[in-house]
């Protein structure tokens, strides 16, 4: 696609909080905005985010903002609280447009946002016999509510956004993971309707990161549903490992489709090794227009706010990382 090289340098969206940070100062929380921002600039990165800073973890993107869900003291093993829903959720107001449109307004550099997909959501926090029929109700019911979200999001100027469905690549391998509580075709369907845009104005992506890490061997037909099924514009994928699903999942995506490699792993401070990750690059240019594509980190720094995976110091390096690689790629005409 033709303006993919105004996001070649991306990240997820999460990074390292500043120490003592808390989500409910909200003076605070807009000074570290403003400082993020700041910093995203120095380090050349062709998209901006908030950090996640004003929320708990990625989730509250959504969480914090609708009706219908209760927090429970319960935290799963990557140390995320569990939520259960009580009701089909409701909208309380804009989700992210508000602060993203004050995001657009400290740069002219492209402002991202993160959402959790409503597939995700609904997989993970549905229970039986708490008030909602079923996980593909809630799903559709979240969808509704992430698809209108987009829709504002454009309209106050925000051009990539991202939905984060932690569970998908799981699915796409040869022996499939559990998918939690909502099935792999409901899951695609119920991503496939958050998605759906009927205009898209010039330069807006709507990206889907499918989960941080490849499965051992890729079903090549179930790849190609989900990206067949979820139209989405540009696909984030993990591609710090240097395995063959990971190229796999590359070559399975459509021609007229984004992609964006996730080059560096976000948990390991070790730096990696130019020439080996390029070779990675050109496999790639192989079987794919590299024009398409865009290179970030293999996934948010702190999608949990308490547990971030390195270092303020290690991730800025791995972003400096990044956006050497970017250039070693593709120049410096971006």
């Amino acid at each position: 696609m033709a303006d993919t090289f105004n996001y070649r340098i991306d990240h997820h969206g999460s990074l390292v909080r500043p120490p003592g940070l808390a989500t409910d100062d909200p003076g605070a929380v807009d000074t570290a905005v403003r400082e993020a921002v700041a910093y995203q600039r120095r380090l050349r990165s062709t998209v901006v985010t908030d950090g996640d800073f004003p929320r708990e973890d990625f989730r509250g993107a959504v969480l914090d903002g609708v009706s219908g869900f209760r927090r429970t003291d319960e935290t799963d093993a990557d140390g995320l609280v569990r939520w259960v829903a009580e009701a089909l959720p409701e909208a309380k107001g804009p989700l992210l447009a508000d602060r993203a449109a004050g995001l657009t307004a400290l740069t002219v550099i492209a402002a991202k946002a993160s959402l959790p997909s409503p597939a995700y959501l609904a997989a993970t926090t549905f229970r039986p016999g708490l008030g909602v029929p079923s996980a593909r109700a809630l799903g559709e019911a979240l969808a509704e509510i992430v698809q209108a979200e987009i829709v504002l999001l454009v309209s106050r100027g925000v051009r990539l956004i991202q939905l984060n469905n932690p569970l998908l690549l799981g699915q796409l391998g040869t022996d499939p993971t559990d998918p939690g509580a909502l099935s792999f075709e409901d899951a695609l369907a119920v991503d496939a309707s958050a998605v759906r845009l009927d205009e898209r104005p010039e330069g807006v992506r709507i990206g889907v990161s499918p989960g941080w890490s490849a499965p051992a061997e890729v079903d090549r037909a179930r790849a190609e549903r989900l990206y067949g099924t979820v139209g989405a514009d540009r696909w984030i994928l993990p591609f710090d490992q240097g395995t063959p699903a990971e190229l796999d999942l590359v070559r399975a995506l459509p021609d007229d489709r984004d992609f964006c490699l996730g080059v560096v792993d976000a948990t390991d401070p070790e730096l990696e090794d130019i020439d080996t990750v390029m070779a990675r690059i050109d496999a790639v240019g192989g079987f794919k227009d590299l024009e398409d594509g865009a290179v970030s980190p293999s996934r948010g720094f702190a999608d949990v706010a308490t547990r971030p995976l390195l270092t303020a110091e290690d991730q800025r390096r791995k972003l400096v990382l990044v956006e050497t690689l970017a250039r070693y790629c593709w120049g410096n005409e971006f």
